[in-house]
């Protein structure tokens, strides 16, 4: 019995020593989401495609966002350039309601929306948004978070600032388009 246990020191240390000192830093290897990633990205640069994440908070008061651009209901769901070039079609909120942003901002500061959406389900919580350049054109894709099990959202209603990056967007004119499943939102920028 000495010599199995003394087999398995021998054994378990040296691998573990191994296993801690040259084992990858981050998450394992996940051949399906790896390789949708890569698609999704090959397929979106050729197509012109340029995408940028957006971070998303969930104020707790209504009113932190300048407005300014007119804003008008556009039809719901991906365009469908956009649509037929991603790999999956992302889950979208069900309508966006109402939407507060600037007409105009300068390239090197945040450009800050204020969105109100109705969710798809109690399950879930808007997380941020991706935005997808191509052109004059700017297309928002909401991006949402799976509620903790046995939770649920608040409200199938939610009040959401999303922030593109300081010097994310070339000077210019845009056209912006929120997206929604049913009803979606469009304004004018102007980047000086």
């Amino acid at each position: 019995m000495k010599w199995i246990v003394l087999a398995i020191l021998v054994l378990i240390v040296p691998y573990t020593f191994l296993t801690l000192q040259y084992r990858k830093a981050g998450p394992a290897f996940q051949p399906y989401e790896d390789m949708k990633n890569r698609a999704n990205v090959a397929r979106l640069l050729a197509a012109g495609y340029q995408r940028i994440p957006i971070t998303a908070q969930r104020p707790a008061d209504g009113g932190r966002v300048a407005g300014g651009a007119a804003v008008l209901p556009d039809v719901g769901g991906v365009p469908a350039d956009l649509r037929s070039t991603l790999v999956e079609t992302p889950l979208l909120a069900t309508e966006i309601l109402s939407v507060t942003a600037a007409a105009v901002m300068g390239p090197q500061q945040p450009y800050v929306i204020q969105l109100t959406c109705t969710l798809p389900t109690d399950q879930q919580q808007l997380g941020g948004a991706e935005l997808y350049v191509r052109g004059d054109r700017l297309v928002l894709l909401p991006t949402f978070e799976h509620v903790a099990d046995g939770l649920v959202a608040r409200s199938r209603q939610a009040i959401v600032l999303l922030t593109i990056p300081a010097g994310a967007l070339k000077p210019g004119r845009y056209d912006c388009v929120l997206v929604g499943e049913r009803a979606s939102r469009g304004w004018p920028l102007e980047v000086k």
